[in-house]
């Protein structure tokens, strides 16, 4: 039987959140999503430590959704931890981030991003660059276990 496809998704923006899940559910997507709402809870998360402590550290989300303006640490720190330990360097990141920064765009790459897409403010967009994260990172993608 083949594994769950969860998704991470790590934003501390309240009404970003919401307007990711909604996109995601009016894609149909119905795999489960957790979210983490800051740089540090993402980490427990994936470390299974903290609150997250109890968590099954070898079930891993099939793709990370990571803001880069994120409070206690930020999504490029994060990104820097990610692909520093070995459970989880090969996790896939999607750098999910309303940031025009140049800075951040080549440093999220540098630190081994899977790729950078820049939120659209209009939702119609957002609906359809959701789409396309959901058909490439949850359908046609294949992580190695």
């Amino acid at each position: 039987m083949p594994k769950e496809k969860n998704i991470l998704l790590v934003e501390d923006n309240p009404d970003d959140e919401a307007l990711t899940l909604r996109a995601l559910r009016k894609n149909n997507v119905m795999n489960r999503i957790e979210v983490a709402r800051d740089g540090v809870e993402a980490l427990d998360f994936l470390f299974a430590r903290g609150a997250h402590a109890g968590r099954n550290p070898a079930d891993q989300p099939a793709v990370i959704l990571l803001d880069l303006k994120l409070p206690k640490l930020d999504g490029l720190e994060v990104l820097r931890e990610i692909r520093a330990n070995p459970s989880t360097r090969r996790l896939p990141v999607v750098i999910l981030t309303s940031s025009r920064e140049q800075q951040d765009l080549v440093g999220g790459y540098d630190l081994g991003a899977n790729s950078y897409i820049r939120k659209p403010v209009d939702f119609d967009q957002f609906l359809n660059a959701v789409k396309q994260l959901q058909l490439y990172w949850l359908v046609l993608n294949e992580i190695p276990e």
